[in-house]
């Protein structure tokens, strides 16, 4: 007999989640995998490696998405629920995580603040433009320093005299680095630096203002670095709790939200099926010359693109948008 269950995806600038919570809201399994580029096919990929790695047959009650590319995705899979990053990220860290007040999340591309009194989000912040503060800073220094990303936090935690690296703008941090590099600081004591660096601009940038109250939770990629873990417990003087699935609680969140859905209002899910997994998808752009704006249309359609975009059937069609008006909106 398959196993009920809600599925969350979250479809962000680096990496794709997808994850499984039961009719009791407990995790069942997740993945993820590199966007590249590429969220459809990133999409195709999880939903494959998720059934790949599945001990049973599952049953899908309602989908939800969530993440930069959670439009798209929801168009690809039929969601039941679309939401963003903070309301996902904040249903599951209030799910499994008692008494949580304060979400920190750094993903590969942007980062996020979240302050929740008694289970609801009161405020929150973040950061899309300073490269400083998400894990993509990390990870371009780990590789100029020639240090797998898998060994940074162990690597940091072991500096005794961290480099003060200059963090309030990519570019600074950068140079600066180089500069304690050539004086010949330890390798371990920059990547330490780093972290702190990392730490202080995210502070600085989307915490200004704002009550950081324990129990605060650390979510998202950047979470597995130890060297982070501990630059802001150091810095706020508190516990940092870091989730079992750190990484997925965005995906987890969206399946949260799928649940709610489900059971408010019982309704049958517009899933299309786990079919989605292996359907040719391909897109192609138009231009609308209906007024001076000349918006580009992006068409996502089943199968292969015909000579002429014009014809394309109705029922192929998995999406458009891209017009200012919405006029060729289709969702």
């Amino acid at each position: 007999m398959a196993k009920e269950v809600f599925l969350g995806i979250d479809v962000g600038s680096v990496t794709t989640k997808i994850a499984l919570v039961d009719k009791e809201g407990q995790f069942v399994d997740g993945c993820m995998t590199r966007t590249a580029g590429k969220p459809v096919n990133a999409v195709q990929e999880v939903m494959t490696k998720l059934l790949n790695q599945a001990k049973t047959d599952y049953e899908v009650l309602g989908v939800g998405t969530t993440g930069s590319g959670r439009n798209l995705a929801g168009a690809l899979v039929n969601a039941d629920v679309i939401k963003n990053e903070i309301t996902a990220h904040a249903v599951a860290a209030s799910t499994y995580i008692p008494n949580v007040q304060t979400i920190l999340e750094i993903g590969g591309q942007d980062s996020k603040i979240i302050i929740l009194r008694d289970g609801i989000v009161t405020d929150f912040a973040m950061n899309t433009v300073c490269a400083a503060g998400t894990g993509s800073f990390l990870d371009h220094q780990a590789i100029r320093l020639g240090v797998r990303i898998e060994d940074f936090g162990k690597l940091a935690l072991k500096s005794t005299s961290p480099a003060r690296i200059a963090g309030r703008c990519g570019v600074f941090a950068e140079s600066d680095l180089i500069h304690k590099q050539q004086l010949g600081y330890p390798e371990e004591d920059l990547l330490y630096g780093l972290c702190q660096a990392l730490v202080r601009n995210y502070l600085s940038n989307l915490a200004l203002g704002k009550e950081i109250l324990p129990t605060v939770s650390f979510q998202g990629g950047v979470a597995s670095n130890e060297g982070m873990v501990k630059a802001f417990e150091e810095i706020l003087n508190m516990k940092v709790v870091v989730p079992d699935n750190h990484q997925t609680m965005g995906a987890i969140g969206a399946a949260l939200l799928a649940m709610e859905n489900f059971n408010f209002n019982n309704v049958q899910t517009k899933f299309k099926g786990w079919r989605v997994a292996d359907t040719n998808y391909n897109s192609f752009t138009t231009q609308c010359n209906g007024c001076s704006n000349n918006c580009e249309i992006i068409t996502i359609i089943e199968g292969e693109i015909p000579e002429d975009t014009r014809k394309v059937e109705r029922e192929r069609i998995v999406a458009r948008w891209g017009g200012t008006c919405g006029k060729w909106d289709i969702v």
